[in-house]
């Protein structure tokens, strides 16, 4: 977002008249949207919504521990109820779709084109018309047109334009990010627009220089329309200036949402006007690869008592190479539970040993199959480079308390329970425990728990 101080009186740019804004109530918006669109409705609940002149169109950011979505009353005003739903929509899915947080690329500007352009595939009759749309072709300048711009801005327009009209719908952000990286004269009008005063579209909009008249079209300073080179709809101000914990609470807070949100649409038939396709990319983010390596370095922690050795390539701390130096090693002591209960099929088993297979790539730990029982003969260590293939051991039920109860008599950082998560909540663990299971199960635990869950594809 913009960091300006700016009151309503100092924002230089007009949508709507002062009379048409004050007139405008965002809440009947989002009322209809919970009857016609409940998916984004739900996704929308989560979000501050705070009216402010500061930045000329809308935006969405985690900001002091909320997360937030922005929005100007004048250039809402200015637009069509589908148009406003469809603003609101684009916000929703930029965090679905983590284009605030952790898929971030530079250049900042071309990265903004793009998740623009991968969200709006989507969205292409829904918003105003200066939104970046792939496979949808610009209006032809006039000559008029051409002669106020200048030969250089209708250069990149023109170069812009065609770029975007070549992109065929539907991909996702880094892939529009990789072809706009691929064209040295694209890359130079995004970054340095010709028109519009050597500014952005929503630099020219806050400055002033442009507004947006009518149906969302954009104007100049006397309410003509005028052509532009295409920009990003919103203001994506300030993704890049999120600190740590707020883009981990950004995560975690809209994928809950959203996986509820997708759980209770498909239950219910309700996901509105929502295309198949769109669902399809919306579930495939909420099931992302899960990320062993975190899981390693913050929910296991690292236990210092396994690898204390000595060497002379080492300096001791005071006697310098008289005596070798201490070398330690940094190991998590994990304890991983397969379920084996007849709940559990061979084909879910197989996904429970390729994501072990992966950690193996990055630690040590303990395999233990269980049912209703510990099956001890069969407890192995995985190390890397190792590999092994899914084997069945056990047929019976399941009882989570068994392998809970025999870690707590172990010595480990952590234990991981892969299964179905069909049984009753087991015993408290002395360790930190996680839970890994299939996208099906994840939406239908057999029991409530705050630990983590985690899903394998």
């Amino acid at each position: 977002m913009s960091k300006e101080k700016t009151t309503a009186t100092d924002v230089p740019f007009e949508h709507a008249t002062e009379e048409v804004a004050a007139q405008f109530r965002l809440d009947h918006h989002l009322v209809g949207m919970m009857l016609e669109e409940p998916f984004y409705a739900k996704i929308i609940r989560i979000l501050s919504k705070i009216k402010t002149r500061q930045i000329p169109t809308a935006g969405v950011i985690a900001k002091d521990g909320d997360l937030k979505m922005y929005w100007n009353d004048r250039f809402m005003a200015a637009l069509s109820g589908k148009h406003v739903r469809g603003v609101i929509k684009h916000e929703c899915l930029h965090l679905i779709f983590e284009h605030t947080t952790t898929r971030k690329y530079e250049p900042h500007k071309i990265w903004n084109y793009a998740t623009d352009l991968a969200i709006n595939s989507h969205l292409m009759d829904e918003l105003p018309e200066f939104g970046l749309f792939p496979g949808r072709p610009s209006k032809a300048l006039t000559e008029e047109q051409k002669e106020r711009m200048g030969e250089a801005a209708v250069k990149q327009y023109e170069a812009v334009s065609d770029k975007l009209e070549s992109f065929p719908r539907g991909q996702a952000a880094e892939w529009y990010f990789a072809r706009l990286m691929e064209d040295d004269e694209v890359k130079e009008a995004i970054e340095n627009p010709a028109g519009q005063g050597g500014k952005s579209l929503a630099d020219a909009l806050r400055d002033g220089d442009v507004t947006i008249g009518e149906n969302g079209q954009v104007c100049d300073a006397d309410g003509n329309p005028i052509p532009t080179i295409p920009g990003t709809l919103d203001d994506h101000d300030g993704w890049g200036e999120m600190s740590e914990e707020d883009r981990e609470y950004v995560k975690a807070k809209v994928k809950q949402a959203a996986c509820d949100a997708a759980k209770e649409c498909d239950s219910k038939g309700s996901w509105g006007n929502v295309p198949a396709e769109l669902r399809r990319q919306i579930k495939a983010a909420l099931v992302a690869e899960i990320p062993w390596q975190k899981i390693i370095d913050r929910f296991c922690g690292y236990s210092r008592r396994a690898n204390r050795t000595t060497s002379y390539s080492r300096i001791h701390s005071t006697m310098g190479r008289l005596v070798p130096g201490a070398k330690r090693g940094y190991t998590s002591s994990v304890a991983t539970y397969i379920d084996q209960s007849g709940s559990v099929d061979d084909q879910m088993l197989g996904k429970f040993f390729a994501a072990l297979d992966k950690l193996s790539k990055l630690a040590t730990f303990t395999v233990v199959p269980f049912d209703t029982e510990v099956c001890e003969d069969h407890v192995f260590e995985w190390k890397k480079g190792k590999r092994f293939k899914a084997e069945r051991v056990r047929y019976g039920g399941t009882c989570f308390n068994a392998p809970t109860k025999w870690v707590n008599e172990r010595q480990f950082d952590g234990h991981i329970v892969l299964t179905d998560l069909c049984a009753p909540k087991p015993v408290n663990s002395k360790c930190k425990r996680l839970w890994v299971t299939t996208e099906e199960h994840a939406q239908r635990p057999y029991f409530e728990t705050k630990e983590i869950i985690l899903v394998v594809d």
